[in-house]
């Protein structure tokens, strides 16, 4: 649309008793000059629709010839702008320019007749023009700013509304790729979910979200990448690369850098500390992503259970406390077959069962095990003596190690001895 085009269709009409009415208007052959100047705005603002000036400058004129100030309802007018502004997604700072430039060739271009005033004259018609230029640019930027908001608000709820359907992995795929596509995700790729748990509950979830956002847009970009809130966790689902010949196994650097960098980042807010992430395994397609949350949720239920001091879980790490559970009631004999015997030591089965998990961990080696308990050596090893009398299996011989491990892993799964063993069905 051109500059007369536009004033004609943003324009108002006089009708007499100093009553404007809004509509299409022609400008008078006098006013010819305010065409040039909405489209000289135009063009310094970078190309931006001269229609967004709407009733702009006939108030600047009369702002100028008149020193008629501008009313609540034009100003309205001019907010209704700024809001269209933001939703055709121009930027505040160019369609702010516009109005200014605007303003600025209107009063270089004024009418001799305007110009050639006394000097008080001129000084009360760049006064009103200037009180105009506040009025209107402080109206448009709040219109533009209510609409940025509505526009967040909205993106927010889309956003929310999609991640709970990709994770649950049950909606209708067709309509999720469309859905996906305003937020770069391309469901046919191979992706990885992240979850981030606060210590208590989820502290300011837009900070934390932004946080998330600037740091992993940076190092991944921001295609493929969304960033959430579910369930009072941080939801982080990501990019990944599939392994050779097609496999889905990303390596498991890559893995941990996710990890570590989401809770790099967490760990500089003010509140949520100390945070725990878990990272599920790499998967393509619909269905993948909601595996990969599934492991996520798993790996942090797992690591609260195991009462781990690590602060970034990997699901691939878990895999054996998964193939435990796969069948509890088997898990649940092998504790009460193997360790049930420990109830009887004085202090309870609790400071043996934590001498085995740190010697197995160690690598069978008592001195390092003792360093981890802040216990002496004597301690660790009278303790597994203690383990080998109280139920026969002694933790030193190779063949015996295996099934205490087995059974230490499922007791820490299973909670035991802090909850009772479940009791087998039927």
């Amino acid at each position: 649309m051109n500059g007369e085009a536009a004033l004609r269709a943003g324009g108002v009409t006089d009708v007499g008793d100093g009553r404007r009415r809004r509509g299409p208007v022609t400008p008078k052959p006098d006013d010819a000059w305010l065409v040039e100047v909405a489209a000289g705005a135009g063009r310094d603002a970078g190309g931006v629709p001269v229609e967004l000036l709407g009733d702009y400058l006939p108030l600047l004129a009369d702002a100028a010839t008149h020193g008629r100030q501008a009313k609540r309802g034009e100003l309205d007018a001019v907010g209704l702008l700024g809001r269209r502004a933001a939703e055709q997604g121009i930027s505040a700072g160019r369609v702010v320019q516009l109005y200014l430039s605007a303003a600025r060739r209107l009063w270089h271009d004024l009418p001799m007749v305007v110009r050639s005033r006394d000097r008080e004259a001129v000084r009360a018609a760049a006064a009103a023009v200037l009180q105009v230029v506040d009025d209107a640019v402080a109206t448009l930027a709040e219109g533009y700013a209510v609409a940025r908001r509505d526009l967040v608000r909205r993106e927010e709820s889309l956003r929310r509304e999609l991640i709970d359907d990709l994770l649950r992995g049950d909606s209708d795929l067709g309509t999720l790729v469309e859905r996906a596509e305003p937020f770069g995700l391309d469901l046919a790729r191979v992706h990885q979910v992240a979850l981030a748990a606060p210590s208590r509950r989820l502290p300011d979830a837009d900070a934390a979200i932004s946080a998330l956002e600037a740091v992993v847009f940076d190092r991944l970009g921001d295609r493929d990448v969304l960033v959430a809130t579910k369930d009072g966790l941080l939801v982080v689902l990501a990019p990944a690369h599939a392994g050779p010949a097609g496999r889905l196994s990303p390596a498991r650097d890559a893995t941990n850098e996710l990890g570590r960098l989401m809770h790099q980042e967490l760990s500089r807010l003010p509140r949520g500390r100390p945070w725990r992430v878990a990272v599920g395994r790499a998967y393509a397609g619909l269905y993948g992503i909601a595996r990969s949350y599934e492991e996520a949720r798993e790996a942090l239920t797992m690591a609260g259970r195991l009462h781990t001091d690590t602060p970034v879980m990997n699901a691939q790490d878990l895999l054996i406390y998964r193939v435990l559970l796969r069948d509890q009631p088997a898990i649940v004999d092998l504790v009460q077959a193997v360790l049930s015997p420990l109830s009887q030591a004085r202090g309870g089965a609790g400071p043996l069962l934590d001498t085995l998990h740190a010697y197995f961990d160690t690598g069978a080696v008592a001195t390092e095990s003792a360093k981890r308990l802040h216990v002496s050596v004597r301690t660790v090893t009278y303790r597994l003596d203690r383990v080998r009398k109280l139920t026969g299996y002694d933790p030193a011989d190779p063949t015996h190690r295996f099934t205490l491990q087995a059974a230490v892993l499922g007791a820490k799964v299973l909670n035991w001895p802090q909850e009772p063993l479940p009791v087998p069905a039927g």
